[in-house]
């Protein structure tokens, strides 16, 4: 009776079998996952076993390569971070003539395009932040935007300082420049098709021609 019983029960679904790989790639494959949980489901579903669930492995393997969920949580912040400002640094173009001011953001907008094509899960998480961000993700978010402000503000001063318009103010256009890229960086994000860059492109070097023509 028993064995006529059990010949009917559902097999067992098996665990999720892991290969062996070296620990670092085991750990960059654990952190693509944990962020793709963080971007599709928000900060409170990120569990040990949302990410296990999400990598096609078993808990064992996540611990295998992490202490516990906050370890690998600090170790994912750690990784974007550094992702993001490294290549954030990148869209200031280190070739042309600075005192172009008109040519020099073209060429800024073209390569933050090509970032957020590049890498837009990265992004989501600092351009659309999810109400429940740890605070912790929140305040390094805001040093790097602040770090990156600096940066452009340095521009701006070096820019000026070739130029006889005391009435502009570095720090001011900095943040204004810095906020309008993020909310176009948003909807790059969201609406992908609303803005072509080329069109973006165009209006950034018109307007800043105007304002600073090239000496």
């Amino acid at each position: 009776m028993s064995a006529s019983t059990s010949s009917q029960d559902p097999p067992r679904k098996r665990r999720p079998y892991a290969p062996r790989v070296p620990i670092a790639q085991r750990r960059e494959q654990l952190l693509d996952a944990a962020l793709a949980v963080i971007v599709s489901d928000g900060y409170e579903r990120v569990s040990i076993d949302a990410i296990a669930k999400r990598a096609q492995v078993a808990r064992a393997v996540v611990y295998g390569a992490f202490e516990n969920l906050d370890a690998l949580l600090t170790a994912l912040l750690d990784r974007q971070q550094t992702r993001a400002f490294a290549r954030l640094l990148e869209t200031i173009p280190d070739t042309g003539d600075p005192r172009d001011p008109a040519g020099f953001a073209a060429e800024a907008v073209r390569r933050m395009s090509a970032m957020l094509r590049e890498d837009p899960d990265t992004w989501r998480l600092i351009l659309l932040p999810a109400g429940n961000m740890p605070t912790v993700v929140r305040d390094r978010i805001e040093a790097d935007r602040e770090r990156f402000r600096l940066r452009v503000e340095q521009w701006i001063s070096l820019l000026l300082a070739d130029r006889s318009n005391p009435q502009l103010d570095p720090q001011i256009l900095a943040h204004a420049l810095v906020a309008c890229a993020e909310h176009f960086g948003r909807t790059a994000l969201t609406d992908p098709d609303k803005f072509d860059p080329s069109r973006l492109i165009n209006q950034v070097q018109v307007i800043l021609g105007a304002i600073w023509p090239t000496r």
